[in-house]
């Protein structure tokens, strides 16, 4: 088996391109190569990788003419960079992926396509808790771009061109490493910076109230799209993911458990009024009904979220 890993330098694909190295196998069929792609080199790549490294767009035929079996697609630009830099956000969201999507037509044959989407293709006024019948009406440009995305999976798999899965990934937390520029970025900060010693703003209310994951479940998450069944998907091949709602407070109050008050104390609030106005379209809860009955989970709890970073980013790490 082939697999390809576009954005295979950001933190999910590095950690899916590392768990997919130690298991070997996807699907039950043995790994023979691993394609990794970004516009930067992933760190971590074994000797073993076939590393491409260059714009999506202009590289898609490039990486198709390897026929990988298994496509996972995150590259992209995060929220706050495709708010902040309109004319970026479509040239690598939209167009970069239709290149890819375009170059499996032409080169026709069928993988399987797992596309990182996001709960961002949402938009207000919302319902206490999004089922999934509610419309994907976005209110930011990165959503359009990604309900976009969704829109031509759909249609490439309905024409038999692909078998292609979509991901509404909720906010992934706690993200190792340096904050980057989605507008989500300040939920894992103001675990990730305390729990090093170091203070962190907090911009927006201290009970709104958000739905998130461990970095672990999002790579449970794709390798599960990847083995997955799709005939039980039907024709709506966008699943929204479970995930753990809570309030900033309470996410507060997992720190101040797990690593003491004196730790959670280092959050300091911060209202940033343009991080708010991107926070405030964005939805709570969701049921994900789907896909839970397809086998897709997450943590039960923050603790569990908080734990797992612990675990697998923070080993040595001491109260």
């Amino acid at each position: 088996m082939r697999v390809l890993i576009t954005g295979a330098a950001g933190m999910i694909g590095s950690k899916l391109a590392a768990r997919l190295r130690t298991d070997g196998v996807l699907a039950g069929r043995a790994i023979g190569s691993l394609i990794l792609q970004d516009i930067v080199a992933p760190l971590g790549a074994a000797a073993a990788d076939l590393v491409r490294l260059g714009d999506l767009g202009a590289m898609a035929a490039e990486l198709i003419a390897l026929r990988p079996d298994v496509v996972f697609h995150l590259a992209g630009v995060v929220s706050g960079e495709a708010e902040a830099d309109f004319a970026l956000g479509y040239r690598v969201n939209l167009d970069g992926t239709r290149a890819l999507f375009d170059a499996i037509r032409v080169a026709d044959y069928l993988p399987r396509v797992v596309y990182a989407s996001t709960t961002a293709v949402f938009g207000g006024p919302f319902p206490e808790v999004i089922g999934d019948d509610f419309a994907p009406v976005p209110l930011s440009s990165y959503g359009a771009q990604k309900l976009m995305g969704e829109t031509l999976l759909v249609d490439y798999t309905r024409r038999g061109l692909m078998d292609g899965v979509a991901l509404r990934l909720p906010t992934i937390c706690v993200r190792p490493g340096r904050a980057n520029r989605a507008a989500s970025s300040f939920f894992s900060n103001i675990i990730r910076e305390p729990l090093n010693g170091l203070p962190a703003d907090l911009p927006v209310p201290r009970d709104w109230v958000h739905t998130m994951a461990s970095p672990r479940a999002a790579v449970r998450f794709f390798l599960h799209a990847a083995g997955m069944d799709t005939a039980a998907i039907g024709p709506r091949r966008a699943l929204t993911l479970p995930g753990v709602a809570v309030t900033v407070a309470e996410q507060l109050a997992a720190l101040a458990r797990v690593a003491g008050p004196e730790v959670a104390a280092l959050v300091r609030d911060a209202p940033d009024p343009a991080v708010w106005a991107i926070v405030q379209t964005w939805p709570k809860r969701f049921a994900a009904t789907r896909a839970r009955a397809l086998g897709f989970q997450a943590e039960a709890d923050f603790d569990a979220v908080l734990r797992a970073y612990l675990e697998d980013d923070l080993p040595d790490w001491r109260r």
